[in-house]
């Protein structure tokens, strides 16, 4: 870089610190009518996009803000549009915050900017991540300005701000934004400086150099990716690599460290993470550097490896930070804040959450801080831990004496435990019998609602079933003096209580005084019923009152163990009341005709032989319809079968009304239609089949809107005991009544005898 560029930079930045208000100059963000078109347009022959020379309105989606747009599947090419608003400007430019990941920019069929190449196909590799500034011409308010992107990356489009502003107000802007970034990489650059001296003062304590490391690379990653660092040197690949190692770079540094700190512990998940990290670092480089792939496709990869090795790494930490250094446990606290920045700029970038400018380099800044505090206090964490060492061998026998006192009370509370288990094990593995044999739901449920207080206790609690209206009624309640304080219904509309997780119930540390939430946490366990029909639904609702049960040392086990069991105990019965569903519904499948919804012609033979043993056992009269819609085949033949099917459903339709719950009405075959009519006699079987007849000639056929006319029937009735016969008999008598009514002309109903 030239001394001249050199002393306008520092021109800029002086003005900036003497004059902040210019650095709030005048913006005017785009946020409306901006809309999207997948694909790529095809050029005129004088090398024009065609769709910029067409308004086509019904091609073109309208969109929130021109990034992702949904249904991508893939695609790699998109254009957005926009009509830029009119405003009091001296030289207007656009200005984006970053491009993902090549950008044409056209307005009345001229190309205004272009950032990287775009081949015959429409694609080009990756140019890095700049800020982009495009002049605007004259008289562009009012006009559509086009943005043509390619994208093989997982976001595409625009991101972060597009707003129209002038050159000079952008610059400041610029700064402005950097300024802070800038500020804390200095700072950072000059806490690595001290940690470098150490390092060479102290050989022995190579912490000095992890830490040394880590802050250089933070520095370089702030100054990289901040946006004055164009302004600096405009080569936003160079400064996207410097970015991409520096990032690659911190956890290479922090697992140094940690292994440092860990030497005692044989952190070998450490080691392998620093190497691991280090090998991607140099292969993501060298391979993006040779043209294997592109730089932006290394990120995606490296955070999700980044994120893995943070759970790793705090876990690892997690379980022996106790046993850390008061400055290493501040220094950890710090990177924490530092990596949950990092995080919610990882979650910001890849589009999970809203843009926004995220202050990592604060983060950055707590983490220099903590250097400095941990500087200060390295000689007095050496002194404690002199003291530490001079602990009378009465405090150490004391010690190890509690500890075995502790695990005798384990091993009792783990017996007990098991003893426990055993008991409900033996319960539910009885109601898990009982309800094999149910044969619907209805049943089940009535069981399971009996048998729950024995397989919850000791916990108190209440039980929610579904009903209508997607609410949850409190079908039972136990282990509470009134009143109770759980809500008699749920309703699902407004929300229902999240099931409870086991790994975040696993807080009460007993009388070690941790946290102690779980003790008056309400559990909920959703009882899920899976159907042919209806898929995965929640049937029932389990919530359970913790109150008492948490309350002694022993519980880090004893309630991880208690959860656990009721949490497998609640997906067994989920998993049979399931089975049973399932088979509910085949068995309803199989008695039931696919096209009216009535029962079929075996359904018919079952009952029918049953309802005719009834009858005679027990000498109650039995009537029998069957009809017949006449001349169907010719309906069918005029008409077409699909309306054949519609007129079938209509007459279905009807014969439901017309008949009593008791009656059973089925489907005979064809067009024929049976009725079973338990305890009717002759005559009124006859006014049914008359009511029906009529009932029938009155219904118009509607289908798609058009009236086919109306149908009639004929109908053979046959009862008993008036045929004298057995009550099997029935049906044939009454085909016989049918065949009667037919010969006389049809339309009628013609009675056996």
């Amino acid at each position: 870089m030239s001394l001249i560029s050199l002393l306008r930079l520092s021109s800029v930045l002086l003005l900036v610190f003497l004059m902040p208000a210019l650095a709030n100059g005048a913006s005017q963000p785009v946020t409306q009518g901006w809309e999207y078109r997948w694909g790529d347009s095809p050029f005129t022959s004088e090398g024009v996009p065609q769709w910029v020379l067409q308004d086509a309105p019904e091609k073109w989606t309208s969109i929130g803000f021109p990034s992702n747009p949904p249904g991508r599947e893939g695609r790699e090419n998109v254009w957005f549009r926009v009509t830029l608003p009119a405003g009091e400007w001296q030289e207007p430019v656009l200005y984006i915050f970053s491009v993902d990941l090549i950008v044409q920019v056209w307005v009345d069929g001229e190309k205004i900017y272009q950032y990287g190449e775009f081949d015959a196909e429409g694609r080009g590799r990756f140019e890095g991540w700049p800020w982009h500034e495009i002049f605007l011409p004259e008289g562009y308010e009012g006009k559509p300005v086009y943005f043509r992107v390619f994208s093989n990356y997982t976001d595409i489009g625009l991101w972060g701000e597009v707003s129209i502003m002038d050159h000079p107000d952008l610059v400041l802007y610029i700064l402005k934004n950097s300024l802070e970034a800038l500020a804390i990489a200095g700072f950072a650059t000059l806490i690595a400086l001290l940690a470098i001296i150490f390092a060479l003062l102290q050989t022995e304590k190579k912490t000095f150099a992890s830490i040394s490391l880590f802050t250089l690379a933070s520095a370089l990653m702030l100054v990289s990716e901040s946006q004055a660092s164009l302004l600096i040197a405009y080569q936003p690949l160079m400064w996207d690599y410097l970015a991409a190692g520096s990032y690659y770079m911190l956890p290479v540094a922090l697992a140094l460290l940690l292994e440092q700190w860990l030497t005692n512990h044989r952190p070998w998940v450490i080691n392998l993470i620093w190497k691991v990290h280090l090998v991607y670092l140099v292969g993501a480089l060298l391979g993006a550097l040779a043209g294997v792939f592109d730089l932006s496709s290394t990120f995606p990869p490296f955070d999700a490896l980044f994120l893995v090795s943070l759970v790793i790494i705090f876990a690892v930490v997690l379980r022996r930070i106790r046993r850390m250094l008061r400055e290493q446990q501040i220094l950890l606290l710090a990177f924490g804040i530092f990596c949950v920045l990092l995080i919610v700029d990882m979650a910001v970038a890849h589009g999970v959450l809203p843009w926004g400018r995220v202050p990592v380099s604060w983060g950055m800044l707590l983490f220099s801080l903590a250097v400095v505090v941990i500087s200060l206090w390295h000689y007095a964490g050496t002194q404690e831990a002199l003291k530490r060492l001079n602990v009378s061998l009465e405090e150490k026998v004391a010690e190890r004496t509690a500890k075995a006192e502790a695990l005798a009370r384990r091993e009792q509370a783990r017996v007990r435990m098991l003893t426990f288990e055993n008991e409900k094990n033996r319960i539910l593995g009885d109601v898990l019998t009982e309800l094999q044999d149910c044969l619907g739901l209805k049943q089940a449920f009535g069981l399971l609602v009996r048998a729950l207080p024995d397989i919850c206790s000791p916990l108190k609690g209440a039980f929610y079933q579904r009903g209508s209206s997607d609410r949850y009624d409190r079908v039972a309640v136990w282990g509470f003096s009134r009143p109770v304080p759980l809500p008699v219904l749920l309703d699902a509309r407004k929300g229902l209580p999240e099931p409870s997780r086991l790994p975040q119930l696993r807080q009460g540390k007993g009388a070690e005084g941790g946290d102690r939430e779980v003790e008056s946490a309400t559990l909920c366990f959703w009882v899920n019923v899976e159907s042919a029909s209806a898929g995965n639904v929640t049937e029932g609702i389990l919530l359970l009152e913790g109150d008492g049960v948490f309350d002694n040392a022993e519980s880090e086990y004893g309630s991880a163990r208690l959860l656990a069991a009721l949490d497998q105990a609640i997906q067994r019965i989920s998993i049979t009341l399931s089975s049973i569903a399932l088979r509910e519904e085949l068995q309803k499948f199989s008695y039931e005709d696919g096209l009216t919804g009535l029962k079929n012609r075996r359904y018919f033979d079952q009952l029918f032989e049953h309802e005719s043993a009834v009858a005679q056992r027990n000498d109650l009269p039995l009537s029998l319809l069957i009809i017949d819609i006449d001349h169907f085949k010719k309906f069918n033949d005029t008409h077409g079968h699909e309306a054949g099917d519609n007129a079938l459903k209509i007459v279905a339709g009807i014969l439901q009304k017309q008949f009593r719950e008791s009656d059973l009405v089925c489907r005979y075959g064809g067009e024929e239609f049976v009725v079973v009519m338990p305890g009717a006699t002759s005559e009124a079987a006859m006014d049914k089949a008359s009511q029906l007849s009529s009932a029938v000639r009155d219904v118009a056929i509607i289908h798609r809107e058009k009236d086919l006319g109306a149908l009639t029937v004929s109908v053979g009735v046959a009862s008993w005991p008036e045929s004298g016969e057995k009550p099997l008999q029935i049906l044939t008598l009454a085909d016989r009544a049918l065949y009667r009514a037919k010969e006389a002309g049809r339309n009628r109903v013609e009675v056996f005898g």
